[in-house]
């Protein structure tokens, strides 16, 4: 089952716990440092376009991607309510394909962890590479595998409300490094009669040191990886990276 169809239509009610405004000030400050003030910016993984509604508002001409049909409805509901001039694209990340160049790709909310495969990820990190202008910027987030490994782990995540009900039931392969989420949603139909809905995902779990190699292999320049938030290295404890790298190869005009 596609990951994000039922859980699309209350993924903002249950994640609304995330302090987007903070992650939107941290991305907007690590796109400014390395030097992106302004321009055309692609958010890879965009959801329901929290962050990319975010991002346009500190001034970006934002694109957001997406394979989720249902989170890009909800994203096309928030672009018509606060009028920016937001292209949202329905295609998979693996295999994206743009009309031109962005000086820089941004992407939040674990989405890199969703693409399974070390082979489909260096073709993500080519495309990347491939559609930022000379020297542009790649800035992106992970769970990292000392979260699976225990924080996550085998443990069981449920939240009750009035609006809706969810079980999220997770297991890691430290083997693999793939963690499956199996996620179980109970939504209020009417006259206390509840719908229930399930969906499998799979996050895989990268070590940094995999994630440059790829990053090379693909073309690209890593920069340097933060501890979420900060601007510390990453820790053995740190739950969630930065990392950030640059097109590598083309010729500035």
């Amino acid at each position: 089952m596609e990951a994000y169809s039922d859980f699309s239509r209350v993924y903002d009610m249950f994640m609304d716990n995330i302090p987007y405004e903070e992650w939107c000030t941290y991305l907007t400050g690590l796109l400014r440092e390395y030097g992106v003030e302004d321009g055309l910016v692609l958010e890879l993984g965009c959801g329901t376009g929290s962050m990319t509604e975010l991002l346009a508002g500190q001034g970006y001409d934002m694109i957001g991607i997406d394979n989720a049909s249902l989170m890009l409805q909800k994203a096309m509901e928030k672009k018509a309510a606060s009028g920016y001039d937001i292209l949202y694209l329905l295609q998979d990340m693996r295999e994206f394909e743009l009309y031109g160049t962005v000086r820089a790709v941004v992407s939040v909310c674990d989405s890199i962890n969703y693409v399974t495969e070390e082979e489909d990820l260096l073709e993500v990190f080519r495309l990347v590479n491939n559609y930022l202008d000379p020297h542009g910027v790649f800035i992106f987030d992970l769970n990292t595998v000392y979260k699976y490994e225990n924080l996550l782990g085998d443990n069981t995540i449920a939240e009750n409300r009035e609006e809706g009900s969810f079980i999220w039931e997770n297991e890691y392969d430290s083997d693999t490094g793939l963690n499956v989420y199996e996620l179980t949603l109970f939504i209020p139909e009417g006259e206390g009669l509840y719908r229930k809905y399930e969906e499998i995902h799979y996050q895989q779990a990268y070590t940094l040191e995999t994630i440059q190699n790829l990053l090379v292999q693909a073309g690209m320049e890593f920069v340097t990886a933060y501890d979420a938030f900060t601007y510390e290295a990453p820790k053995e404890d740190s739950e969630r990276i930065y990392v950030i790298a640059r097109e590598k190869g083309k010729q500035q005009m």
